[in-house]
């Protein structure tokens, strides 16, 4: 949890992705650099049933999922690119 919240706090570039299951649901992810790879600081899910999960520092699991681990690559991954103000109306909803 402390490398995540560091890595929030002293971020000074963001980036921001979208990402459609093959359930209908949709992911959104903020993530930062550390080194040359991206992090997930900041993730939600909505899932085609209209429910909103959320995972950070603050809240990193629950019974239905968890902040991914794992560094993201915008090339390799099926990721679109959204705007900060765009995640952060889904985040802050």
């Amino acid at each position: 949890m402390a490398s995540y919240r560091g890595l929030d706090e002293a971020a000074t570039r963001r980036l921001h992705f979208r990402h459609a299951d093959d359930e209908g649901g949709l992911w959104y992810f903020e993530a930062v650099y550390r080194g040359r790879e991206l992090t997930v600081v900041k993730q939600a899910e909505l899932t085609s049933a209209g429910e909103l999960f959320r995972y950070s520092w603050k809240h990193l699991e629950d019974e239905h999922g968890f902040l991914t681990d794992q560094a993201i690559d915008p090339d390799e991954d099926p990721l679109e690119v959204i705007t900060s103000e765009e995640f952060h109306r889904l985040w802050t909803a």
